[in-house]
């Protein structure tokens, strides 16, 4: 029987570790890097200061199909940024400030070019957040996607003071809720995107579906600490599930979010969604984030205050809705 090497399988070392060596320079090093041969380590000592009860959070996340259109029409440096906005934009929910960021890449071949724009993406993303890439995998394996194929996973850990943790439970009637626009479908609903766009509306309309997930991650931990940012009840990230299954995660018993629709600007991509689908507005708002990719619930009061501070820091914000009293979590009108 002939030789056959681990590269006649499919799966080239050299190749990989290329890759590797080639995005040394978008990973974050310090004196601690040396003694990480196999695992990331990282020293949370400055962000410890001045924390009496600091609680580490987590979380992880992918892109989804959306990767699908930046394969095909061969655009890869930006689904990193929507990699890393699906991790950081769900930490700041709780009120908790990114620490380090990991990532996860399998494909079908290693093609180093691709993945340096994937990789160079991811760095950006990080930028926006502030904060670090410390380390991750990248997996070869034929058979389980196609040559030209790759998927993405991210994970991050943030940290919060017991303190100041941001939950929902304090919302009630009478409160108010902002929302800050999205820059488009994010990365949520491209399954059905990809029905509703051919090939050739895909190359076409290419800028609008793979614009990035926004990141808000600066803007909100910075109102945060203003007045009116320290009175925050609840912070939803609007994700697949939309309206009715994401905002609804931080609406306590005996209460519900009145949305009133017409109060923000749509970007253009969702009445081309509407028009194409034919979906009464219940299933678009479940699926899709409409416009609004984060909602942040405070009292009435302070929201002209928050209004005016989003404006400032050049992020679009609306008044979108309110707190009342309701059987049901969620109504859109």
């Amino acid at each position: 029987m002939a030789k056959i090497s681990y590269k006649d399988a499919g799966v080239d070392i050299q190749k990989a570790d290329e890759f590797v060596d080639g995005i040394k320079g978008m990973v974050h090093k310090d004196k601690l890097a040396k003694l990480g041969a196999f695992a990331s380590l990282f020293n949370p000592t400055a962000q410890l200061k001045g924390m009496k009860e600091p609680i580490f959070v987590s979380s992880t996340d992918g892109v989804g199909t959306k990767l699908l259109i930046a394969q095909e029409l061969g655009i890869h440096d930006t689904v990193g940024i929507d990699l890393v906005a699906m991790n950081v934009n769900d930490l700041i929910c709780v009120g908790a400030t990114p620490l380090f960021f990991l990532d996860y890449v399998g494909c079908g071949k290693v093609d180093p070019a691709v993945l340096k724009l994937v990789v160079k993406g991811i760095h950006k993303g990080l930028e926006m957040a502030d904060t670090k890439l410390i380390g991750g995998e990248t997996a070869e394996m034929p058979g389980m996607y196609k040559e030209h194929e790759y998927d993405l996973a991210g994970f991050c850990c943030g940290i919060v003071d017991k303190a100041n943790i941001i939950d929902g439970t304090d919302v009630k009637v009478g409160d108010v809720v902002i929302g800050l626009g999205s820059s488009g479908v994010h990365s949520n609903g491209y399954s059905l995107v990809r029905k509703l766009f051919d090939e050739k509306d895909r190359k076409k309309h290419a800028k609008l579906l793979l614009e990035p997930t926004r990141i808000y991650v600066k803007p909100v931990l910075a109102f945060l600490k203003t007045p009116a940012g320290k009175k925050v009840k609840g912070i939803a990230h609007n994700t697949g599930g939309g309206f009715y299954n994401k905002l609804t995660k931080i609406v306590p018993d005996g209460v519900g979010m009145r949305i009133r629709k017409n109060t923000w600007e749509q970007p253009k991509i969702f009445p081309m969604i509407k028009e194409r689908s034919q979906l009464d507005d219940r299933e678009l708002y479940t699926t899709f984030n409409m416009g609004i990719g984060m909602a942040i619930v405070l009292p009435k009061a302070d929201a002209k205050e928050a209004l005016a501070f989003f404006a400032k820091a050049k992020v679009d914000a609306w008044l979108i809705g309110d707190v009342i009293k309701s059987k049901e979590k969620m109504i859109v009108d």
